[in-house]
């Protein structure tokens, strides 16, 4: 059994382990954005766009694409 498989996020090549959820890779990579992602401040879809839960498990190739959202929330707009 392989010690990791390779996953791509923001078209970086990341390592994690078999089974990883997709938060994990991303984590990997960057944790601040992680964290953006899990408390919702951040999308994160696969390679064509579909988003993803961040628990959806990964498999070797996957392809992630994860972005802060541009929009705040309705407490931090102008009033």
């Amino acid at each position: 059994m392989t010690a990791s498989i390779r996953v791509y996020v923001n078209e970086r090549a990341v390592d994690v382990a078999p089974g990883a959820a997709a938060t994990d890779a991303v984590r990997a990579l960057d944790p601040t954005l992680a964290d953006a992602v899990a408390a919702g401040l951040a999308l994160l879809t696969d390679g064509r766009g579909i988003a993803l839960a961040p628990d959806t498990p990964l498999v070797p190739g996957s392809i992630l694409r994860a972005a802060r959202r541009a929009r705040r929330a309705p407490a931090d707009a102008d009033a």
